[in-house]
C-alpha cells in the first residue's frame, strides 16, 4: 500500500466486526445478547478470543461444509438424495474436526467402493471421464482453469494441450459400475461403486499419442502395473514438489474471508492474471504448509490480521481501489445467509419440504428444495466447479422479494415473531427498537435512526403494524442485506 501510496481504512468498529466474523465463519448473525456482551467487554484481546470461539461452533461445520459441496457439485441429479446426505456429513466431520485439508484431499482423490458407504467416492461419481476429472481436480486443488487447453495451446499460457492429456492420464483407469447391494429394485437408481482397473490409457488428439501420466509443469514418474495412479498422484498434489495446491487452498480461504481472491477470479491462476501480491500468497502458502494444512489455524491467522479487521469505509487515498485490501470488501450476503438472517432477525425459522422446522438454510444438502427465495438470490445448481457459479450480483427480482415477497411478509406478519414477543413482554418504545437494531445489525440504534423510528410509531393507529413497518425498512437497508 505504501509503494500504491493508497492510505488503508481505519479499523472497523467491535459491532461491524462480531457481525462480519459470524457471517464470514459460521454463516448467521450474532444473538442481541451475544453483540451486547461483546461491545461492553473491555478486554483488547476480545476479537482474537471470538474468532476461536466461533471456530468450534456448530454452524461453522455446517456453513464451511455448504462451501465445499458448491464447488464439488454435489446435488441429488447426480449422487442421489442418500448421496447428497452422505458427502454432506462426510464433509461436515472433516471440517468441524479440522482434519488438515491435504487429507481430506487425498481420501478424496484415492476414494473407492460404494458411494453411499464411502460418501468421497461421489467424486468420481459427478466427473466420470478422464478429461473432467482433470478439469474438475486443477480447478479446485490447482486453482487452474484447463479447458481450453482441450482444443489447442494458448499462445500466451504455458498449459499446453500436453500438460491437459497427461494429467487426464492420471484418471485414465477410474471406472464406475452400479451397486447391485445398494437397491434390489432395478427401477429405483442407488449407488456405484468407484474402482481401478489395470488398463486404460489417454490419447493426445492432435498428435495421437498415447500419453503417461505426468505431474502438472513436472516429471513423469515411473508407476508399477500394480499401483493405482491416484495414489501417486495424490502424493504428489498434496507434497511440497507441488508448487499449487497451498497457494490454491490459501487464495480460496482468503477470497472467502475477505471477498475477493489475491487471485481473482480465485480458480483463475495464469500467467496472464498475476496475483495482487506475490509476497502475501508465497508467505500464507508457505505457513499453510508448514503447519500441516491446518485450516482454523490459516482462518485464524488471517481474521486476526489488521488487513481483515479494516472498516469497509473508504478515505480519499483508497476509494478507488478494488484489489490491494486497502478498506473491507462489502458485498451482498449469500441466498442461504440472507434467508437465515431473516429468520434470525423475526424470530421466525424457515420450514423447508422433507426437513424438520429449525432446519437452517445453510444446512440444506442442495438446492433442489427450490426455495423462490434462495434461488432468487442466487442459489447455485451446483453444475459447475467455480465459485462464480454462485450469483452475487443484486437484481430487480431481488428488490420485489425484499419490499413484498411472500417471505419477508409472512415473517413480519407471523404474531408469534420476535416483534409479538417484545410487545407482549410491555417493553419500551426504546427497549423495543434497541432489541431490533440488535438483532439485524449487532448495535444498538443511534439517536438520528430513533427520532424517525419512534415518530412512526406514534403516528400509527395500528401499534404492531407501525412497529412492522419499522422492522421491515431496518432489513431493507444496506447495513442488514451486505457484509461489510
Amino acid at each position: 500500500l505504501k509503494l500504491m501510496t493508497i492510505l488503508p481504512s481505519d479499523l472497523c468498529t467491535d459491532a461491524e466486526f462480531i457481525r462480519r466474523s459470524y457471517l464470514d465463519l459460521c454463516g448467521l448473525l450474532p444473538t442481541g445478547d451475544e453483540a451486547t456482551k461483546f461491545l461492553a467487554d473491555k478486554a483488547s484481546d476480545k476479537r482474537a478470543k471470538l474468532i476461536d470461539s466461533l471456530l468450534e461452533r456448530p454452524e461453522y461445520g455446517d456453513y464451511w461444509a455448504l462451501k465445499w459441496s458448491d464447488v464439488f457439485r454435489s446435488n441429488r441429479k447426480t449422487i442421489q438424495v442418500k448421496g447428497i446426505h452422505a458427502f454432506q456429513l462426510w464433509l461436515r466431520n472433516h471440517v468441524a474436526n479440522n482434519t488438515p485439508v491435504d487429507r481430506v484431499i487425498h481420501e478424496l482423490l484415492t476414494s473407492n467402493g460404494s458411494t453411499f458407504s464411502n460418501p468421497a467416492a461421489n467424486y468420481f461419481r459427478i466427473a466420470k471421464d478422464p478429461t473432467n476429472l482433470a478439469e474438475t481436480t486443477a480447478q479446485l486443488f490447482f486453482g487452474v482453469r484447463m479447458q481450453c487447453a482441450k482444443c489447442h495451446n494458448h499462445p500466451f499460457e504455458s498449459i499446453t494441450q500436453d500438460d491437459y492429456y497427461s494429467t487426464a492420464a492420471w484418471f485414465a483407469r477410474v471406472s464406475t459400475k452400479k451397486d447391485v447391494e445398494s437397491s434390489k429394485n432395478p427401477a429405483v437408481i442407488g449407488a456405484e461403486v468407484v474402482y481401478s482397473r489395470r488398463d486404460g490409457e489417454v490419447t493426445q488428439p492432435r498428435s495421437g499419442k498415447q500419453m503417461a501420466p505426468k505431474f502438472l509443469k513436472g516429471a513423469t514418474p515411473t508407476i508399477s502395473p500394480s499401483q493405482d495412479r491416484r495414489e501417486v498422484f495424490s502424493d504428489w498434489l498434496t507434497g511440497p514438489a507441488n508448487p499449487y495446491f497451498s497457494k490454491s487452498l490459501v487464495n480460496r480461504v482468503w477470497y472467502h474471508l475477505m471477498g475477493k481472491g489475491i487471485v481473482d477470479p480465485v480458480d483463475d491462476f495464469r500467467d496472464s492474471n498475476p496475483p495482487s501480491n506475490d509476497d502475501l500468497l508465497d508467505g500464507l502458502a508457505k505457513d499453510f504448509a508448514t503447519k500441516k494444512f491446518d485450516l482454523k489455524q490459516l482462518i485464524r491467522t488471517i481474521m486476526n490480521s489488521r488487513t481483515y479487521q479494516l472498516s469497509a469505509q473508504p478515505n480519499d487515498t483508497n476509494k478507488d481501489d478494488t484489489k490491494y485490501f486497502s478498506h473491507s470488501v462489502t458485498k451482498l450476503l449469500s441466498a442461504e445467509v440472507l434467508l437465515d438472517a431473516l429468520c434470525d432477525t423475526t424470530a421466525v425459522p424457515e420450514k423447508f419440504a422433507g426437513l424438520p422446522l429449525g432446519t437452517r438454510a445453510i444446512q440444506l444438502p442442495d438446492g433442489e428444495v427450490n426455495h423462490p427465495f434462495l434461488k432468487t438470490f442466487g442459489q447455485p445448481a451446483r453444475e459447475l466447479a467455480c465459485e462464480c457459479e454462485r450469483e452475487s450480483d443484486s437484481n430487480l427480482a431481488q428488490a420485489l422479494q425484499l419490499i413484498n415477497g411472500p417471505t419477508i411478509n409472512d415473517k413480519l406478519r407471523n404474531p408469534a415473531n420476535r416483534l409479538g414477543k417484545l410487545l407482549a413482554d410491555k417493553k419500551t418504545e426504546i427497549e423495543i427498537l434497541d432489541a431490533l437494531y440488535l438483532a439485524a445489525l449487532s448495535r444498538p440504534a443511534t439517536d438520528s435512526e430513533r427520532v424517525p423510528a419512534l415518530s412512526h410509531v406514534a403516528k400509527g393507529m395500528d401499534k404492531r403494524k407501525a412497529w412492522e413497518d419499522v422492522l421491515w425498512a431496518i432489513m431493507n437497508t444496506r447495513e442488514f442485506l451486505f457484509r461489510h
